[in-house]
């Protein structure tokens, strides 16, 4: 059986696949709302800024260990290294649950707003869950074939996407709105509730951490992996940190909170008419039904990585590991993605959940919950690969990187600390929390006590594979 993938993506395809998963208009038009009004201050720069410090701590040993990690398991590869056996797998079980998660929320959210979208056309309503399956029809397809042909697709609507976010962000600047520096400081910023106001600044960059899933077909990853891990999260920073300073001075400086208070699905589309022409609220509006899809798309190709490599290891059944002898991609593992996210939708339609309040809010939730802690692990795992290591000059992590990762693990230990006492807020509700934390710990377990006949057959592998440097 074929086992290998076409080595195609440079640095720009794989930003590409990561900044799309992190769908920056629907942050902008979605997530600034809401981090101003659940802050309840204007202080979402310094928010921002502290997120991509956190995350840029993080990103300097996940780049550090991606020569020496030589397969595309990400979080579940480095806790592997670090940490050893059991935690990896419990890592691996954890990322699984968590990006398909991710990806059914978003499925079934762009069923939403694709529906709302249409019913403002043309007044005809059509059922959430039918538009549902036909994007996962049509992420299933891109999905079976050639990477490249993905990185494209999410190429050209990345680009749309942040030229309608400068368009806001120059409309606002050429409109005459005073420019106010208070969001810029950090009184600001502590004051209201700061806590979620960073969870949610930190939720925006979602999908950059997915690099190295895409090692594997990546032309150069010592280098094409590190360096497209540093300028998606550098990107993405700079442009959230200027685009929300932009926004808040655009809805009247001070103001910002309580228009997002009154109006939070509308108010950045309103802005986006109001400083560059009507026609752009309406393009905004498309654009991140666009971007859903995008996001979706992304975060399919991500958990079919990880069932191949997976499938490689020996943990999951090794049929997941085959390769399309034409198109050179995952594709056997694309169609199980494809299966499994349609048969969850299809059972939670059927169980008739909301789309947005249950499905998206629950799912969302939990998967954000399961990533930030696969974040701080892999921190961790880097500082314990390299101590491991000390005396060897080709795996003994400089004093930088122990630092980074350190400074990086505690920062994520923050985030995941807010996101676990804010964790009934962001699924919707006491009972639903205590579910969801049962699930994932249990699915943790569950990854921990993986049978020892699998256990094995990935420490063979692990043993017959060299380390790559």
């Amino acid at each position: 059986m074929e086992t290998t993938l076409n080595r195609r993506l440079g640095v720009p395809g794989i930003v590409f696949m990561v900044i799309a998963a992190a769908a920056p208009i629907t942050v902008v038009a979605a997530n600034f709302p809401i981090i101003l009004s659940v802050s309840g201050s204007i202080g979402a720069p310094m928010m921002v800024l502290a997120a991509t410090v956190i995350l840029v701590l993080f990103s300097v040993g996940y780049a550090w260990m991606t020569p020496r990690v030589p397969d595309a398991g990400a979080f579940y590869s480095y806790v592997h290294r670090g940490l050893g056996r059991c935690p990896g797998l419990g890592t691996a079980a954890i990322a699984l649950l968590s990006y398909v998660l991710l990806t059914v929320s978003m499925t079934c959210y762009l069923g939403v707003q694709t529906g709302n979208l249409i019913a403002l056309w043309t007044g005809a309503e059509v059922p959430w869950w039918l538009i549902s399956g036909v994007m996962i029809v049509i992420v299933g397809l891109l999905g079976y074939r050639d990477i490249e042909l993905s990185a494209k697709v999410l190429g050209v609507v990345l680009v749309l996407e942040v030229v309608a976010v400068l368009a806001i962000d120059i409309g606002v600047l050429a409109s005459g709105r005073e420019l106010t520096a208070t969001p810029f400081s950090p009184v600001e910023a502590l004051s209201g509730a700061p806590g979620l106001g960073l969870l949610f600044a930190f939720l925006g960059f979602f999908g950059f951490e997915a690099t190295a899933v895409f090692r594997n077909e990546a032309k150069d990853p010592e280098r094409t992996v590190p360096r497209a891990t540093y300028i998606a999260v550098g990107t993405i920073g700079a442009l959230y940190f200027v685009s929300s300073w932009l926004v808040i001075s655009g809805l009247g400086g001070t103001d910002a909170v309580a228009a997002a208070n009154e109006n939070p699905d509308g108010v950045v589309v309103a802005l986006a008419g109001e400083v560059v022409a009507p026609i752009i609220a309406d393009l905004v509006q498309v654009l991140v039904v666009t971007s859903m899809f995008a996001c979706m798309l992304a975060f399919h190709n991500i958990v079919t990585r990880y069932l191949f490599t997976l499938g490689q290891r020996g943990v999951l059944p090794q049929s997941l590991a085959g390769v399309h002898p034409r198109h050179r991609a995952p594709s056997r593992a694309s169609l199980w993605v494809t299966g499994i996210t349609a048969a969850v939708v299809l059972v939670s339609a059927l169980a008739q959940l909301d789309p947005v309040l249950q499905i998206y809010t629950w799912y969302s939730g939990a998967g954000a919950v399961g990533v930030i802690w696969m974040m701080a692990l892999t921190s961790f795992a880097v500082v314990a690969f390299g101590a491991r290591h000390r005396g060897d000059s080709g795996d003994a992590a400089p004093v930088g990187v122990t630092l980074s990762a350190v400074a990086g693990g505690i920062g994520l230990l923050l985030v995941l600390g807010i996101s676990i006492w804010n964790f009934p807020f962001l699924v919707g509700g006491t009972l639903a929390a205590i579910i969801w934390g049962v699930v994932l710990a249990g699915v943790f377990i569950v990854g921990l006590a993986i049978p020892a006949r699998r256990a094995a057959a990935v420490t063979e592998s692990d043993s017959r594979e060299p380390l790559i440097r």
